[in-house]
């Protein structure tokens, strides 16, 4: 089987202030695509003629419409892999949807233009009716339904893992620019850099222990990497979740414990005692319709996340990133008496021996 490689979307560096808050690079750079713990992501598949690219027809001057659209088993795949992700029993929740605009994440089948993901949080930027995710090849081909269990990985904040600097590989660059030069990958030196051959920053990554059999490492033939010595001959991962990444999913995403969210009641903090990586989850039954102000204070790094409950499920309103400045994350935002809302606080870590909480007022 040739050997596939997926492109997840290349985006800038987050822009972190300097001084004090550069110290603490490390705690927002590992976190910062996660999702916040209980939400509900939506995904919907492009299925219209007018979902489509326009890309170029080479030699002729002219422009070409390639339809997103595809095929139901194609579909079926990737929600059988959504399902996967969700039987690990991760505090994340799937939910298809058939509006473009009621998605975090956007599916497309453009055959041809290579398969990739935006990272996480990344989703979020793209435009509504953009792709966040794309296949470029038949799914129900013998050993590709790892391919959208990766690009699901991938949407969850996951990285390449060959690309962890504890990984310990040693390519041969030039091997690695002409392998992927020519067909079926056709890529730049900018593009092979940038996915295969860079290295992620220690902070960057979510675990320090590389994982040859997770399922973001990809099958790589002989002749591309010279160290470690055993994969000279090449890595061939089962294209599964394995044990360790199970358990990373699992770390970052828990279940939501039985007692289910403490209620945040307004003009009432509530300390937030938890650790670098902890999570804090709250609901706010509102007692008038008006603008309310949620967010922490006190000396710390946090993300701040709302959500409202719509038919029974959490639907995002709004979220706020401190960025590690010394400024707080708030939000302000129109929560309407006789609905339900959650608040979820990310703790990227603390600062000082002050106390670190939250409030909505």
């Amino acid at each position: 089987m040739t050997a596939r490689y997926c492109s997840p979307a290349q985006a800038p560096a987050p822009a972190f202030a300097t001084g004090p808050a550069a110290e603490r690079l490390g705690a927002l750079a590992s976190g910062r695509r996660m999702w916040a713990n209980g939400a509900v992501l939506h995904y919907c598949f492009f299925d219209r003629d007018t979902d489509a690219s326009v890309i170029p027809v080479p030699g002729t001057g002219m422009t070409r419409r390639v339809s997103w659209a595809g095929a139901e088993e194609q579909r079926d795949v990737v929600r059988a892999c959504f399902e996967d992700w969700q039987d690990l029993g991760v505090g994340i929740a799937f939910a298809e949807v058939d509006d473009p605009s009621e998605a975090e994440l956007r599916i497309g089948f453009q055959l041809g233009a290579g398969s990739g993901s935006a990272v996480g949080r990344d989703a979020l930027s793209a435009g509504r009716h953009e792709r966040t995710m794309n296949f470029g090849w038949d799914l129900t081909a013998p050993g590709e339904r790892g391919t959208a269990l990766r690009e699901i990985g991938h949407a969850l904040g996951m990285l390449h893992e060959h690309q962890s600097p504890f990984a310990g590989i040693h390519w041969d660059d030039e091997a690695v620019y002409a392998g992927l030069a020519g067909p079926p990958h056709h890529r730049s030196r900018e593009r092979t850099h940038y996915n295969i051959l860079r290295k992620l920053d220690p902070d960057e990554v979510n675990r320090s222990v590389w994982d040859p059999e997770s399922i973001t490492e990809f099958t790589f033939p002989s002749g591309l990497a010279l160290e470690p010595e055993q994969y000279r001959a090449g890595l061939t991962p089962p294209g599964t979740l394995s044990a360790a990444y199970k358990e990373f999913a699992l770390r970052w995403y828990p279940p939501a414990p039985p007692s289910g969210p403490a209620t945040l009641v307004p003009f009432r903090s509530v300390p937030l005692g938890l650790g670098p990586g902890g999570q804090a989850d709250f609901v706010v039954d509102p007692p008038e319709t008006r603008t309310y102000t949620l967010g922490t204070f006190g000396d710390s790094d946090a993300v701040v996340v709302v959500f409202e409950e719509r038919d029974g499920e959490t639907r995002y309103l709004a979220g706020e990133d401190d960025g590690g400045t010394p400024h707080n994350a708030t939000i302000s935002a129109r929560l309407v008496k006789g609905r339900r809302y959650f608040v979820r606080v990310g703790l990227y870590s603390a600062r000082g021996s002050g106390e670190t909480a939250v409030m909505c007022w």
